[in-house]
């Protein structure tokens, strides 16, 4: 019998590639999606609603679901608290019981900002204790627990945490790695007084990488399903690729053989007054994914921009 595998988000930056990955991979593969919904490949479901989440897993009847809708923007989770809980934590504890009631596999997609990020702290191995820095991560954090609870019996729930990503956009503005190419292209007037981060350190890692993880996590505990109360129930993936922001422009800049004149690096660190709270560094630790056999190798960061940015190469 072949497996159905759901990915929620499907029409997101991870979501995407995710989609693309397990197709590739022998199975049938449903979308979720809501404003950019392409049925029937693309079901459209509001998340927010519970009964939506029941009629799409009705429909769908999935043996596997890889959840990686979210308000993803530590700003916009500020802004609009209400909403960001509804999506990232209430939605998340609806599809866990969903799941739990239909023995389908759940992979939740967390974060490295679950981590405080003090200096010295990193990297954080995944039982490490979390205390999230802002409220975005904190409600990455209650999805995590709310699959941890509803699963606790079956084993059918297992969260992984993944860093800030990259990878092929339909829009520059869907990843913080990505939309870096507008800010360096801005950044050729030099009166642009683009000012970029150059404390926080990121680990920019491939959507590629996280889909073929993803595949990798479902392949080896669908495997050991006699086992699954046992096995790890925290995943975390990351690059090893330890950059600024503003490093990262200085590489994509590299890549297009351009100057940065437009771009001031700033060292000051988080502004206290400022009402989100950056982590400092937020390293996730593999190394349960290696005990577990996976392979945690990442694609080169330069040599994948250069690829993708050959169009914009003079």
């Amino acid at each position: 019998m072949t497996s159905i595998v759901l990915v929620t988000g499907a029409t997101g930056l991870l979501g995407r590639q995710v989609f693309n990955t397990f197709q590739h991979s022998g199975v049938l593969v449903v979308g979720q999606g809501y404003s950019r919904a392409v049925p029937p490949t693309i079901l459209k479901a509001n998340l927010e609603k519970s009964e939506d989440i029941k009629a799409l897993l009705d429909d769908v009847k999935p043996h596997i679901v890889i959840h990686c809708a979210a308000n993803r923007s530590p700003d916009l989770c500020d802004k609009n608290p209400d909403q960001a809980r509804k999506l990232n934590v209430d939605a998340t504890r609806t599809l866990a019981e969903e799941c739990q009631s239909r023995g389908a596999f759940l992979v939740y997609i967390s974060t490295d900002y679950v981590f405080p990020g003090k200096e010295g702290d990193a990297p954080y191995e995944a039982d490490a204790k979390t205390a999230p820095p802002n409220l975005y991560g904190e409600l990455k954090r209650d999805g995590e627990v709310a699959v941890l609870e509803v699963t606790r019996d079956s084993g059918l729930g297992v969260v992984l945490r993944v860093p800030v990503l990259y990878g092929t956009a339909k829009e520059n503005s869907e990843s913080a790695v990505n939309t870096l190419v507008d800010a360096v292209m801005k950044a050729q007037d030099e009166n642009a007084g683009i000012k970029m981060d150059d404390w926080a350190l990121r680990y920019p890692t491939n959507t590629e990488d996280v889909a073929r993880v993803c595949r990798d996590i479902v392949i080896k505990y669908l495997k050991e399903k006699k086992r699954l109360k046992e096995m790890p129930k925290i995943l975390q993936f990351s690059s090893e690729d330890c950059m600024t922001k503003y490093e990262i422009c200085e590489k994509l800049a590299q890549v297009l053989s351009v100057p940065l004149p437009g771009m001031i690096p700033n060292k000051q660190g988080n502004d206290p007054n400022a009402s989100v709270q950056r982590p400092y560094d937020t390293h996730l630790s593999t190394k349960v994914l290696k005990e577990l056999g996976i392979d945690v190798r990442t694609m080169d960061f330069v040599a994948w921009w250069r690829r993708e940015l050959g169009a914009y190469r003079k």
